[in-house]
């Protein structure tokens, strides 16, 4: 049997040496749900979003109090188009449903490209391959950990 994702999450910050604080909770499905369950800011929340830009995948990761910019985003990446997985590619990509997906693209052999705006977060939230799981992190642990490619691509919401 594989490992869950929070599993692989929990090793690969291990690995890292980052330090993390995991909370169980009721099951949420939105940024605004996840922020109240946790006693957090909406803005501490890394939520991770499933794109195709032209043929390839990448998550773009962004303080939850942002959308994506996707005219910003397809200039920065160089792509002609920009659009959201759906339901079944996000199945497929990662195994898992939205909104329960955590900010580490390459656990899922996907590009990272993260909004610089998460840095003004010293500790970020995120749901960790479970709706009812979430890990609560430093942003710089994270950004070791994870190593994305760092741009500003969000719009206040």
């Amino acid at each position: 049997m594989s490992p869950s994702v929070f599993n692989r999450v929990e090793e690969l910050l291990r690995q890292c040496g980052a330090e993390f604080e995991v909370l169980r909770h009721e099951a949420v499905y939105t940024s605004q749900a996840a922020a109240e369950v946790r006693g957090t800011s909406l803005a501490s929340g890394a939520k991770a979003l499933l794109c195709k830009g032209d043929d390839e995948f990448v998550m773009f990761v962004m303080p939850a109090d942002l959308k994506l910019a996707g005219k910003v985003a397809r200039k920065m990446m160089g792509w002609r188009k920009l659009r959201f997985a759906d339901r079944k590619e996000v199945l497929d990509l990662t195994g898992l449903q939205p909104g329960s997906i955590p900010p580490f693209g390459s656990l899922f052999g996907l590009k990272t490209i993260c909004d610089r705006r998460l840095e003004l977060n010293e500790k970020i939230n995120f749901n960790a391959g479970d709706h009812c799981i979430s890990v609560s992190m430093s942003c710089q642990d994270y950004l070791r950990a994870e190593s994305p490619e760092l741009g500003d691509f969000g719009l206040e919401d």
